[in-house]
């Protein structure tokens, strides 16, 4: 199953990211959450919901939904979650690094196996 799963190198809690996970849903500025090599003015998105859950099968599936996407900002989310599961990160933690609009500030940013791209709304 490489490069269809990604892999955490300890399990994380689930709980303490879903309440971090909490403080990325609305509208906000995701600079913070978006690679230096994105080549956008705006960095405004809204950010539906977050679900974090674990199979049958002991994986962990992200489902992240929103109204766009910026470079690597679910990459990111999910990095910075996953800090926030293992402790280097607070839940609370989460907000600061939204408003402080400097991706040094989140987490790193998560492998791309095991991304998908689910559906597309227009």
């Amino acid at each position: 199953m490489e490069g269809l799963v990604g892999e955490f190198k300890q399990m994380p809690d689930l709980e303490l990211m879903k309440e971090a996970a909490q403080h990325l849903v609305g509208t906000h500025d995701f600079s913070s959450f978006c690679s230096a090599k994105a080549e956008v003015s705006d960095y405004v998105r809204t950010v539906n919901y977050i679900k974090i859950y674990m199979t049958k099968a002991d994986q962990i599936i992200f489902e992240i939904s929103g109204n766009g996407f910026l470079y690597n900002m679910v990459r990111i989310i999910v990095g910075t979650l996953y800090e926030v599961g293992i402790g280097k990160i607070k839940p609370g933690d989460v907000k600061e690094i939204l408003a402080a609009k400097d991706r040094t500030k989140a987490g790193k940013t998560a492998p791309a196996s095991g991304l998908y791209l689910k559906k597309v709304k227009y």
